[in-house]
């Protein structure tokens, strides 16, 4: 894919001033690169939104294009997820990805504690979260300005910080015109980017004006994906998450499970201080779905039910599970999947006091309704758990017809918060035993 030039010739490069490494590296952009979005490489709309169903390739298109963007010098990005901790498994892995992947690590300095990537250049690659949006304005990069800022999981953002960053991205500095990224599955109608920006937008087409561009992808768009991966998406019974994750759809759900929840800052809140009896929830995965763990706290004479922290990791074993949930749990119980009794016991041996739920006939149901009868307060840095109660929802038959089953897709965080509380939830299973 590359012919790569000595470093020592790179060097001597960059010491007569010039700053475009490409004409000194060869990638070659037709093998690596989908014919979908490969139009795109030098698209320069003001504002640009890649959407469209899982396995797209849309995420690893950008990925690409901001590697060689740095590579070409006089581009710095910023990149934002809503929560910064969401973002090193994803965005910051997919760079990362697309440098080992092009053979062009060695011109690179990437620190991975503060999540900064800097070229041999001088020109950056700047990875933040919107958790404060105040603190992005002061960020400078090493040489020039920062010329584009691509959100990635946009749907995840509140409209009041995306108009903030449109603001400080106007103007155009030293030559180069600035740009704005938006790519997302999309989740529901009611959204407002849906309302803001597809007012005009012709579903199947593309959207190209000075100002708005609006491109559209699907798994069918990605010739890098293998049978199995096709197949995966192919088989999706539920009729949202097919119109969604399969074909990349604009969804729209009228049987949602849980309308009793708010996202709040309940770290920052007094009330944070007095919670003394935690509660711990996890549901393992590995794969297709996460391994997902919530700390919560309820408070019984207000049936309110405080989720304050939440891992979700994909592909991680046992050992770094309980790594990663340590610090939230302690000693404490930590109830778990019964369905997995060898994790458990691993689980047990890295000092984590875990034990399986005890589920049961109708158990899931049981947990639901519980749930409903209280009051959630999710805490903004609880992006997936968020996501999770925003999509939860009943299964509809061929006829439409809602039937009394959850889909069983994204609901890993709310399956680990009903082991949590299943003795509250479900109190002739556990035969009034505390459980906490």
């Amino acid at each position: 894919m590359l012919t790569l030039y000595p470093k020592r010739e790179i060097k001597a490069v960059l010491a007569k001033g010039e700053s475009d490494l490409t004409k000194h590296i060869g990638v070659d952009l037709n093998a690596c690169i989908n014919d979908k979005h490969k139009p795109y490489l030098e698209a320069y709309n003001w504002l640009q939104i890649y959407f469209g169903g899982s396995s797209s390739g849309k995420s690893v298109f950008l990925a690409q294009r901001t590697v060689r963007d740095i590579l070409k010098g006089g581009r710095n990005y910023l990149i934002i997820r809503n929560i910064s901790n969401t973002m090193r498994d994803s965005v910051f892995n997919e760079i990362r990805k697309v440098i080992t992947q092009w053979e062009v690590g060695e011109y690179f300095v990437i620190r991975v504690t503060d999540m900064l990537i800097t070229c041999a250049n001088g020109y950056q690659i700047i990875f933040k979260g919107l958790d404060d949006v105040e603190k992005l304005k002061s960020i400078t990069p090493l040489k020039g300005v920062i010329t584009d800022v691509w959100i990635e999981e946009a749907t995840e953002t509140k409209d009041t910080d995306v108009k903030q960053l449109l603001k400080r991205l106007r103007g155009g500095d030293e030559g180069f015109t600035k740009r704005i990224t938006l790519s997302f599955n999309p989740i529901m109608k009611t959204h407002w980017i849906y309302k803001t920006y597809f007012t005009y937008y012709i579903e199947g087409q593309v959207l190209d004006t000075e100002a708005l561009l609006i491109v559209h992808s699907t798994y069918k768009d990605n010739r890098f994906l293998t049978t199995q991966d096709v197949q995966f998406l192919e088989n999706e019974q539920d009729k949202y998450f097919y119109d969604v994750y399969t074909l990349g759809k604009w969804g729209v759900l009228g049987n949602i499970i849980f309308k009793n929840w708010v996202s709040e800052d309940i770290k920052s809140s007094p009330v944070y201080l007095t919670f003394d009896n935690f509660r711990h929830g996890l549901d393992f995965g590995y794969s297709n779905d996460p391994t997902a763990y919530n700390r919560m706290y309820y408070h019984k004479a207000s049936k309110t039910l405080y989720i304050t922290d939440e891992v979700n990791k994909r592909g991680i074993t046992n050992d770094l599970i309980a790594e990663e949930i340590k610090p939230y749990c302690g000693q404490d119980i930590v109830t778990c999947d019964s369905a997995e009794p060898k994790s458990i016991d691993e689980l047990r041996k890295y000092g984590i006091n875990a034990r399986g739920a005890l589920k049961g006939r109708d158990s899931i149901n049981f947990g639901i309704q519980w749930l409903q009868q209280q009051k959630i307060v999710i805490d903004l840095s609880c992006q997936k758990t968020k996501n999770n109660f925003e999509q939860y929802h009943w299964m509809e038959n061929k006829d439409g017809e809602v039937m009394n089953v959850p889909a069983d897709k994204d609901n890993d965080h709310i399956d680990d918060i009903r082991y949590a509380m299943e003795d509250l939830a479900l109190p002739g299973f556990v035969d009034g035993l505390d459980l906490r």
